[in-house]
């Protein structure tokens, strides 16, 4: 029977990288996960993007697997946030010795690089395809026995399986949760004016519009949200006429686009567990919260418990303590608890903000944009959550290393 440190349920973007960073720790670690490895960096397995912020990238850059991203991502350098195409737009555009403000990458390139990383770290052993028959999870430790017949244990388990985790609903922890009423179609578009390395986040009565910059510099992806009743209908119309509804969004400022991915479609939800840790145990990433994508801070919160956990997990261990011991998940309950809460709550609110309808609404929405225009302050701060770099920050995203 093999004894780990730390034994993470869940090999996707936030728990392979968590994998991979407690391993360069020389924190012994095993990843379980029932997806076949071949599968989830197979070409279509997942055409969505994601928007890594600044602090992000480099946390991906500390534990190696920035190395595997260069020439996969597309740097934004501005953010434009309108209603509709009306003026009073709010036109992030920071000054250019500030650094980019994040950078998108296809998820099945996060997924090749985090492939690749894994198969060089040292301390790190995963097991996929393959999942947990059986948990015995107590005061002294963790046991699990696997599909593949294997048994190994514990000091610590932690579940990073998503949003629908089996590990946190059978440790008793509640979640907060919604639907909202809303799908968002994903894509990636050609077009015949250049993106700029600009992001731009259109706001509709029937949901926002998303440009989110790709490599070549004619290139997007396409995150729109719709309503939840009328997804099934615009994913059936045809590709002329999903183009031509697509184009009365932007409004032509990308000149003649075509399609240049499959289209997808997935509900919208928000749930918040009301604890992250329990004993023994710690969640992560989706199992933790799952906010709207409005701002693009998802995954982001992910990584943010990854460093914040890392940190946690390597102070203690430098002081002879276990890691799961209780003090140690104490600590990681009142970092990431607080913080994780007030993320959410805001992309909550501005989630509804947006989305009613009426004159009036849009109004006061454009003149709130224009007045963050003018506030040096408020735009300041706008810009520090789209780096990542508000509140106390882990070591890891930082740029110290533990």
């Amino acid at each position: 029977m093999e004894r780990f440190d730390v034994v993470i349920l869940g090999g996707g973007l936030v728990g392979l990288t968590l994998g991979i960073a407690l391993s360069g720790h020389g924190v012994k670690t095993a990843v379980i996960d029932p997806a076949d490895p071949v599968g989830v960096t197979a070409a279509g397995f997942d055409g969505r993007v994601s928007a890594i912020s600044s602090t992000s990238y480099a946390m991906m850059n500390a534990i190696g697997v920035g190395r595997h991203l260069e020439g996969k991502g597309c740097p934004i350098d501005r953010i434009w946030v309108s209603d509709g195409l009306e003026p009073g737009a709010l036109d992030f555009a920071p000054d250019a010795d500030d650094g980019v403000m994040g950078t998108m990458v296809p998820n099945r390139e996060l997924r090749i690089a985090l492939a690749k990383t894994a198969d060089e770290a040292a301390n790190l052993t995963r097991y996929q395809p393959d999942l947990a028959t059986h948990v015995d999870r107590n005061v002294d430790g963790v046991t699990l026995t696997l599909a593949s017949g294997a048994t190994i244990q514990g000091a610590l388990l932690v579940a990073a399986e998503g949003r629908n985790s089996p590990t946190r609903d059978a440790a008793g922890i509640n979640t907060t949760r919604w639907q909202y009423k809303h799908s968002a179609m994903v894509t990636a578009i050609d077009h015949e004016v250049p993106h700029a390395n600009t992001a731009y986040e259109i706001f509709y009565v029937g949901g926002p519009f998303a440009l989110l910059p790709m490599l070549p510099g004619t290139r997007s992806a396409v995150v729109w949200t719709v309503p939840t009743e009328q997804a099934p209908a615009m994913m059936k119309l045809s590709e002329r006429a999903w183009l031509a509804e697509a184009q009365k969004r932007i409004g032509g400022f990308l000149g003649e686009i075509k399609l240049a991915g499959p289209r997808s479609s997935y509900p919208l939800g928000f749930h918040h567990a009301a604890r992250i840790t329990d004993t023994r145990l710690a969640l992560v990433g989706d199992s933790a919260h799952a906010i709207h994508p409005i701002a693009g801070q998802g995954v982001n919160l992910g990584f943010r418990d990854v460093a914040a956990l890392v940190e946690v997990l390597v102070d203690g261990m430098r002081l002879g303590l276990d890691p799961g011991d209780a003090q140690l998940l104490a600590r990681y309950q009142r970092w990431r608890g607080l913080d994780s809460m007030m993320t959410s709550v805001a992309m909550d609110g501005l989630v509804r903000l947006f989305d009613v309808p009426g004159k009036i609404p849009s109004l006061v929405r454009r003149a709130g944009l224009a007045a963050v225009q003018r506030s040096g302050a408020l735009k300041g701060r706008f810009m520090a959550e789209a780096r990542g770099q508000s509140g106390a920050l882990p070591k890891l995203l930082s740029g110290e290393l533990v």
